[in-house]
């Protein structure tokens, strides 16, 4: 299945898989994301703590469930300091209004992390 980019753009959650870096099996997470483009971007509160990040370095051969589709990615910390800030304002945007918390801490602090989605340029 293919994602539809702009249906999937408001949905709450998607559904990372990662592949454990000990184990090797499939290591599923809900997380909450924001799209640009073909770019999924979601912000790690554990930084490189985390254990999905922590896999995501070994084998940045991902796969993205949102709404019951599927779509196969490559993740990676993102470093570009321009792609850091877009990356925390499109996920604290899209989950301030949301969240009865202020998220204004966990948006400046957390981890951004992109999965380039492999998506043909026909949807």
């Amino acid at each position: 299945m293919i994602i539809d980019l702009l249906s999937a753009a408001d949905e709450d959650f998607c559904y990372l898989t990662t592949i454990g870096r000990v184990s090797g099996r499939p290591h599923e997470i809900e997380i909450w994301f924001a799209l640009d483009g073909h770019t999924l971007y979601m912000l790690a509160g554990a930084g490189t703590n985390a254990d999905w990040v922590k896999n995501l370095q070994r084998n940045p051969q991902v796969s993205v469930r949102i709404a019951g589709s599927v779509c196969a990615g490559a993740a990676r910390i993102v470093a570009d300091a321009a792609e850091d800030a877009l990356a925390r304002r499109l996920v604290v945007e899209k989950y301030q209004p949301r969240d009865s918390d202020d998220l204004t801490d966990w948006g400046r602090t957390a981890l951004p992390v992109a999965v380039e989605l492999a998506i043909s340029s026909e949807t």
